[in-house]
């Protein structure tokens, strides 16, 4: 029989022989994508807490090379779909198509979507249909699809990186509310600094591609997920995170800002998403147990599609990541 301290003691090496794998990590895809340090270690954030992000940034920001370069590392199957107004839900979950046998027997066969990968980018989101996005979250929410009555289960781990440009929003769907609560973060991703766009700018246009070095495989990722939901996490830190979601909401709110500003805010959602991302962070940091700073770092990702301005706000051009840090302060 396993003492407490032997128990304590084998987390305490799991979490540091998982942290050392996951700054590898971090540091291969740190040399393919330049000066977009905290939009990589988010995306992994919402990987490692087993979740999918949405990616707002304008076309060049190389949105697509992270996805890709983010599966090489850790080993997983990555797919792309481009969304297009044109695209039905058969062209991302798969469709049946009936075949004839040499015998002259006729039967349905079901030819698999892209959808059934391990990282799956979607490309602009919110060009297709809403019947269409529909499609994809219902695969996400319940990581699996229904074709003509037969369920099949999607690979595990399997996570969503979608996209979406800021800019050009003629002729899109943006997605509703309750389909974007389903994602973990929305990594909002900025133009680099001068010194990362130089390196960039040397690197791609060079003889060499660089390519990174695979750290991960899916079943250490899986355990890497199980690992964060037994990290401990302090009461004064979850007192943090209900506090936080809790002074976000209109209704119950104690900030007169709030109630004049915020339309409608986050559900019991956004709690788990940041309970998981903050033990996933530390342990990106290699720490043993999260803190209420790194909650004050994930509140923008964590909050800032699950809550709605109002009309006077926007008026007096306020933005959500101004009532986000208005927030974050009464934290102190």
């Amino acid at each position: 029989m396993h003492t407490i301290n032997e128990a304590d003691d084998r987390i305490v090496e799991e979490i540091e022989a998982t942290g050392e794998a996951l700054g590898k990590v971090r540091q291969s895809i740190g040399e393919v994508i330049f000066g977009q340090n905290p939009v990589i270690d988010q995306a992994l954030i919402a990987v490692l807490s087993g979740g999918h992000a949405l990616l707002v940034g304008v076309p060049g920001l190389a949105k697509t090379k992270l996805v890709e370069t983010m599966a090489h590392v850790l080993g997983l199957d990555e797919k792309r779909i481009q969304f297009t107004p044109d695209l039905m839900p058969a062209d991302i979950v798969g469709s049946e198509v009936l075949e004839e046998s040499q015998t002259g027997k006729r039967s349905f066969r079901f030819i698999r979507g892209p959808v059934f990968c391990q990282l799956l980018m979607a490309d602009e989101i919110n060009r297709a249909s809403p019947r269409t996005q529909s499609a994809l979250l219902q695969a996400m929410q319940e990581k699996h699809v229904t074709v003509a009555g037969t369920r099949y289960d999607l690979p595990k781990p399997f996570h969503v990186l979608a996209t979406q440009n800021p800019l050009e929003q003629e002729g899109t769907y943006p997605l509703p509310e309750a389909q974007l609560d389903r994602f973990v973060m929305q990594i909002d991703v900025p133009y680099p600094d001068l010194e990362a766009e130089r390196r960039m700018v040397f690197a791609t246009t060079g003889n060499l591609d660089h390519e990174p070095d695979v750290v991960l495989s899916p079943e250490r990722l899986m355990a890497a997920q199980r690992l964060i939901r037994r990290v401990p996490v302090g009461d004064g830190v979850i007192d943090a995170i209900l506090k936080l979601v809790r002074s976000a909401r209109p209704e119950s709110s104690d900030h007169d800002f709030v109630q004049q500003n915020v339309s409608w805010g986050p559900g019991p959602r956004a709690s788990q998403a940041l309970m998981l991302g903050i033990r996933a962070k530390c342990l990106l940091d290699g720490r043993l147990a999260p803190s209420i700073d790194d909650v004050m770092d994930l509140a923008g990702p964590v909050l800032r599609h699950r809550m709605a301005l109002s009309f006077a706000a926007r008026a007096d051009g306020l933005t959500m990541d101004d009532v986000i840090a208005k927030l974050c302060a009464k934290l102190d």
